[in-house]
């Protein structure tokens, strides 16, 4: 019975960090060394996100558990998961730059705002800029139109308040 339970509790430990994470990326990990793996989780930590090597029987149960079972397909092989739980760009950067470097990470699919994605959209997903970038952007875009508005009904005070200077001196130099 003990060993039931311990399964009950890594299924609800998954379950808990597919409901908390913004993107969830499931990768086979298959030919990294030690060493490499934990480059990777180093990398990912230092981004506050966690790759977690999972068994396939329960994830299905944790994903089936979340309404995610679209992702099943996907669970062959050897699986670790990166968790997300903030920007999703962030760790699909991650991931993409370390199959850049090494060659030997494989993205499977993921899941992306309760929405299965594929390995090529992760990859469009990383060459996003990061989240404060991107609203930095939008904020410069808003910013734009309301400068110009400003400065056009500040041109128009500025002539109004000229043309009557220049009638009061035309009145005083009669």
């Amino acid at each position: 019975m003990p060993d039931i339970e311990a399964k009950r509790q890594v299924v609800d430990d998954l379950k808990n960090r597919f409901s908390r994470s913004t993107v969830a990326i499931f990768t086979d990990y298959r030919g990294l060394t030690v060493a490499e793996m934990t480059e990777l989780r180093n990398r990912l930590r230092k981004a506050g996100v966690e790759l977690k090597v999972v068994k396939n029987t329960l994830a299905r149960f944790a994903l089936r558990e979340c309404g995610l079972e679209e992702v099943e397909p996907h669970l062959e092989g050897p699986n670790a998961v990166v968790f997300g739980y903030e920007d999703p760009v962030e760790p699909a950067k991650i991931v993409n730059d370390f199959i850049k470097e090494f060659k030997k990470l494989e993205v499977k699919a993921g899941i992306l705002d309760r929405r299965v994605i594929k390995a090529k959209e992760i990859e469009s997903l990383a060459a996003l800029p990061p989240k404060e970038v991107i609203i930095a952007m939008v904020l410069g875009g808003l910013q734009g139109p309301v400068r110009g508005l400003v400065y056009v009904l500040n041109a128009n005070l500025s002539g109004l308040a000229r043309a009557i200077n220049a009638i009061k001196e035309k009145r005083e130099a009669s």
